[in-house]
This record gives C-alpha cells, structure tokens and sequence, in this order.
C-alpha cells in the first residue's frame, strides 16, 4: 500500500470550490424546510382534520421513503412527467427542503408541545388572538426548547447534501471523485473531502453553542 498526498495537492483548490455549492445547498434547504416545517407543524396542531391529516400524511410519505429515492425522481422523473428539464440545482434544493421540512415539522411540533399549557391559558385569557400569541408569546418560547434538535437537522442536511453528487452536482464529494478518477488514487482525496465536511460540522456546531449559550444568559438577565 502506497500513499501520496502530494499527488492531490494541484487539486485541492478544485475540491475547495465545492465547499460553496455544498453550503448553497444547505443554507438553502434550511430556509424553506423551516418555512415548510413551520407550517406543517401549525398544520398538525390544528382542530381540522383535513389541515391535520394531510400534514400526518405529508410528514410519513417523506420520512418513510429514502432521500436518495426523493432526489432521484425529482432529477430524472420530472423532464418524464412534465418535459419540463429540471436542472440538478433545482432537484437538490426541492428534494432536500421537502424532506427537511417533515423533520423538522416534528421538530417544532414537539417544541410547542413543550411550552407550558398555562402559556396557552393565560394567551386565551387576555383574549389575544391564536396568530399573534403563537407569534409572540408561543413560539420564541418553543425555539428556545428545539434549538439543539434543530441543529443537528441542520448538520444532517450539511452531510446528506453529499448525495447531490449522484446526479451530477460539483459539491465536495462529487470533485473528490472527479480527482481520483483522473489520478486512479481514491483514499487521499476523499479523505481530504471527510477532513473538510468535519471542519464544516465543527464549525455549525460551535456556532450553535454560542446562540445556545447568549439565549441562556438573556434568559438569566
């Protein structure tokens, strides 16, 4: 067994790039998964079966069936059923907001679920209308009990968006291969590439200790 890493040197600019389509994806897919999951998590709450049942349904279908399975028909199954030709972009960011918005539906579900029932009591009691209490007086209360939970979505979606390599993309691990093919080495750059998305989790998970730490001294202030 040989190892070179001075054969991948000339590359590692290359690999670098991919860094920023793989943060693309995941800034983007937590945005409108939160949005998506917010929704759906006020969804499950409501009185009304249809609202209710449709989010239950919509929460299964997503998490039951595999992401993989999710990108792929999105890429290769959209230009078939719309001839509309779906860019790989276009299919990563659907993909994974969708599929980020049922967990994290869950996620704010059981944070809300987590507040006080005398918070809902006393929002009834004051007469404050259902929009404005969630609003304010609800759910500030509910991020405060999910935020770990929610971050470690977030750190999920950092990673699984690897999978956009198989239609294509030029994320991370998609350049790493492309290096290794031409080089015919194969343990160095993927390494380097498991080296970098460590480095991109450490970095998310720091800087979610932090929020977590500034929120428990507003807390105490």
């Amino acid at each position: 067994m040989t190892l070179d890493f001075t054969a991948i040197i000339p590359s590692i600019p290359f690999i670098l790039e991919g860094i920023v389509i793989t943060l693309k994806y995941t800034f983007f897919s937590v945005f409108f998964g939160l949005i998506l999951g917010m929704a759906l998590a006020l969804m499950k709450l409501s009185k009304k079966k249809l609202f209710s049942g449709f989010a239950v349904f919509y929460t299964s279908l997503f998490r039951g069936t595999p992401l993989l399975v999710q990108l792929s028909l999105f890429y290769f199954a959209t230009p078939q059923l719309t001839g509309y030709k779906i860019s790989a972009f276009e299919s990563g960011i659907l993909a994974f907001s969708l599929n980020s918005g049922a967990y994290i539906s869950e996620i704010i579900r059981a944070g809300i679920m987590a507040v006080d029932k005398g918070q809902f009591e006393a929002m009834k009691a004051l007469g404050i209308p259902y929009t404005p209490g969630m609003k304010d007086l609800i759910l500030p209360q509910a991020l405060k009990n999910i935020l770990p939970a929610l971050m470690n979505e977030i750190v999920d979606l950092l990673k699984e968006s690897s999978l956009v390599s198989v239609i294509g993309e030029m994320d991370l691990l998609r350049r790493a291969n492309l290096v290794a093919s031409e080089k015919f080495i194969y343990f160095e750059p993927l390494l380097l590439v498991a080296v970098l998305y460590y480095i991109l989790v450490l970095i998310f998970s720091s800087c979610a200790r932090l929020v977590e730490k500034r929120m428990k001294r507003h807390d105490t202030s």
